[in-house]
């Protein structure tokens, strides 16, 4: 319903005009570099460089020159520069154009953890310099970090938090969240802890800021606020962060203290991370390839599982091999061989994939599985016969008008063909679920040990599926020659 007196034309041009200035709004970037090469004056420069985001100011210094820079480094301040630093992917190139004692303390105004991935990038020889200027705090704090192994929770937290006792009204809980915001920015969740300082829950902003003053702090406290472990594996409670989507999670020690926190971009990091290396598991390797890691370590990883799958693919050329005299007969039948193999891998892929997510519930029950058993196969018998009739009208007509054969030995190689489709899809079918699900009972990652398995297995089925229904069929029973 149109306001009075706004017709439907005048509506339109106003969204549009609306649209258009928020599109010129929004280009901050451009803004910012006409900002700092036109604003002669330092103070100026700087009052009107605070109304934008760190965000926004690190992508504009990616267009700048090294003495632009270096210029506008000086104006920022150190505290600022380190905001902006959190933003830039390549931050070590831009940290090196700064003299060491002022990159030293830039990172100490860094979270934990992001000075822990900066100092990661340097040279072994700058990055010792650095963290010898650090500030106490934070040499403690990266020292820390830098004691976890990479695949442990405690790796990836921080120390930007606010943590009260449990023992404060609700004026004294603001007194001290407002003394703690100055040095904390992670301020939505507020962590509490008991007499012994070990964790006892969390508060939401919101409940603390519409408490009244006469409440009891422990009203407002979630006593069951999900938490992880400092020396937990990422791969095991990855799913577990994910699950309770809150803006950020407690790690805690073995006794029950707060050693730090996942923040929001933390556990967006991590899912990326998990992703990443479920798609490396699928191709065999036991992690995601690293930039900074050598060729030789990237060959390990992947080397194992070519070598059984080498022997594997022997296997199947064995096979293969059986089925010499149907190809010396019928040289027509190798033209489709690709066709079968590719399908019954795809399909095997795709259950692959579905079993391992399902399989991430670790509640289901023997029913489900047979249920999602049967499931696939009648999507891979569906899918199957879908494709097998395409094949038996399309691959009828080409051998007939392209290879010469009459309509009816066409139409044989043709079904022959769509038949070993539908045969091959609904046993990948099967074997795509089955066999993750086998690793899984035996307590081995489904998904590091199924992928390739799978591909290799449902090319030995593939080929003796169609090799063999065209030995049977179109060879012994049509006598079939080509």
């Amino acid at each position: 319903m149109l306001c009075s007196g706004t017709t439907p034309e005048r509506s339109g041009d106003k969204e549009a005009e609306m649209k258009k200035e928020i599109t010129t709004r929004t280009d901050y970037t451009n803004e910012l570099i006409k900002i700092i090469h036109t604003t002669k004056n330092d103070t100026s420069l700087l009052k009107r460089l605070s109304d934008y985001h760190e965000r926004d100011i690190a992508e504009a210094i990616t267009r700048l020159t090294e003495n632009e820079r270096k210029h506008l480094y000086r104006i920022l301040g150190v505290q600022r520069v380190a905001e902006v630093f959190s933003y830039l992917d390549d931050v070590e190139i831009y940290l090196e154009e700064l003299p060491v004692e002022r990159a030293a303390k830039v990172v100490s105004y860094m979270d934990a953890d992001d000075a822990l991935d900066v100092l990661d990038y340097l040279p072994d020889e700058k990055k010792q310099e650095i963290v010898k200027l650090l500030d106490e705090d934070a040499q403690k704090d990266v020292r820390k970090l830098l004691s976890y192994d990479e695949d442990e929770i405690g790796s990836c937290m921080t120390n930007n938090f606010v943590c009260i006792p449990d023992t404060l009204t609700i004026r004294a809980a603001m007194s001290a969240l407002v003394k703690q915001a100055g040095e904390h920015d992670n301020i939505s969740t507020i962590y509490v802890m008991d007499q012994d300082e070990k964790f006892s829950g969390a508060i939401d902003l919101k409940d603390l800021i519409i408490a009244r003053e006469n409440d009891n702090l422990r009203d407002i406290i979630s006593s069951s606020y999900p938490y992880v472990l400092e020396h937990e594996k990422i791969d095991v409670c990855i799913e577990k962060i994910a699950d309770y989507e809150e803006d950020s999670l407690p790690v805690l020690t073995e006794d029950g203290r707060i050693a730090g926190i996942l923040t929001a971009t933390d556990i967006v990091e991590l899912v990326d991370d998990a992703m990443g290396d479920d798609y490396a598991k699928l191709a065999g390797l036991t992690s995601e390839d690293d930039l900074k890691e050598s060729t030789l370590t990237s060959m390990k990883k992947r080397l194992p599982w070519l070598i059984i799958l080498l022997f594997l693919g022997m296997a199947v050329s064995s096979v293969v091999g059986i089925f010499e005299s149907v190809v010396a007969v019928l040289p027509i039948v190798i033209c489709f061989q690709s066709l079968v193999l590719d399908m019954a891998g795809n399909v095997g892929t795709q259950s692959l994939a579905v079993t391992i997510r399902v399989l991430m519930d670790e509640s289901l029950t023997a029913r489900k599985k047979l249920a999602l058993l049967w499931k696939e196969v009648k999507i891979g018998f569906l899918n199957g016969a879908s494709l097998g009739i395409m094949a038996l009208v399309f691959l009828g007509i080409y051998i007939h008008l392209f290879k010469g054969y009459a309509w009816m030995p066409a139409f044989l190689i043709s079904g022959c063909v769509g038949v070993s489709l539908i045969v091959a899809m609904v046993i990948s079918s099967m074997i795509g679920t089955v066999i993750p699900m086998f690793f899984h009972k035996i307590h081995i990652d489904p998904a590091v040990a199924s992928g390739p398995l799978i591909t290799t297995v449902n090319d030995l089925v593939a080929v003796v599926t169609y090799y063999g229904l065209a030995m049977v069929f179109l060879v012994n029973i049509f006598r079939i020659a080509g």
